[in-house]
């Protein structure tokens, strides 16, 4: 069942999401060759908590055991942050973060580029961006959330990249993954309508090469088959009144 959110509940949300905005600025300040994503972990898990009643949300969800999901290169989502996972320059790092304020979720994720990387690195960011910028566009009431994913489909399409298919964005609230599910491809006019009061997170996970994916033998990370690079950016937003653009609950003010 989808739940709807109060405004005061959107509110708190959005509190959330503003310390999530600031996580994100902070890691994309420090994220540099000779880290670890144990490190950026730890000033994470550090960070989100020194905002009062805030807590990592993934921490402990499902049995994962980091602040942060941190993905190098070829890695879609759910890496873990480990000591011995130390960036170089060229790699692609996607981090995923999400944070719990008084009974409420936010979410959100970027990829970093660290240091100078590839063409291609720089285009599937690029790209991976724009499909964002352009799920969020149909995320209106009246709308149904197979406009978002034919929307994030068609721009990573064109520029000859693939969406994950196993992997989807979500309803999120009191409860960190809520109905429905958000595709990252699909038709027009498909699947759940789009009310006011819905928050959904909208998440394009992008490859240079082909869909598939598998996952790793910690049973966490995914990756993709090919060993293709692989991006990942995501917003929460609250669908608003009148088929006006949403409100984009993981920004700062």
């Amino acid at each position: 069942m989808i739940q709807l959110k109060s405004q005061r509940e959107i509110e708190l949300m959005a509190e959330g999401g503003k310390i999530l905005a600031a996580t994100v600025r902070m890691l994309r300040r420090e994220v540099r060759a000779g880290v670890s994503t144990l490190d950026l972990d730890a000033m994470a898990e550090e960070f989100i908590r020194s905002h009062p009643g805030a807590t990592p949300a993934f921490k402990g969800l499902y049995g994962f055991p980091g602040t942060l999901c941190t993905s190098i290169n070829q890695e879609i989502v759910h890496g873990i942050p480990s000591l011995t996972r130390v960036l170089k320059d060229g790699d692609l790092l996607s981090v995923d973060v999400g944070a719990w304020l008084e009974g409420l979720h936010a979410d959100s994720a970027a990829t970093f580029p660290v240091g100078d990387v590839s063409a291609e690195a720089a285009r599937l960011l690029q790209v991976t961006r724009d499909a964002l910028v352009a799920g969020v566009a149909q995320a209106r009431a009246g709308n149904h959330v197979g406009d978002i994913g034919h929307a994030v489909q068609q721009v990573a399409e064109q520029a000859g990249f693939s969406v994950v298919r196993e992997l989807v964005g979500h309803g999120i609230g009191a409860a960190f993954h809520e109905e429905p599910q958000v595709p990252n491809y699909g038709k027009p006019k498909r699947g759940a309508r789009l009310v006011p009061g819905m928050t959904i997170a909208i998440e394009p996970m992008i490859n240079v090469g082909k869909p598939e994916i598998r996952t790793l033998a910690d049973k966490w990370t995914v990756v993709t088959q090919d060993g293709s690079l692989s991006a990942h950016f995501e917003h929460t937003v609250a669908i608003a009144e009148n088929g006006t653009p949403p409100r984009v609950l993981t920004v700062a003010d």
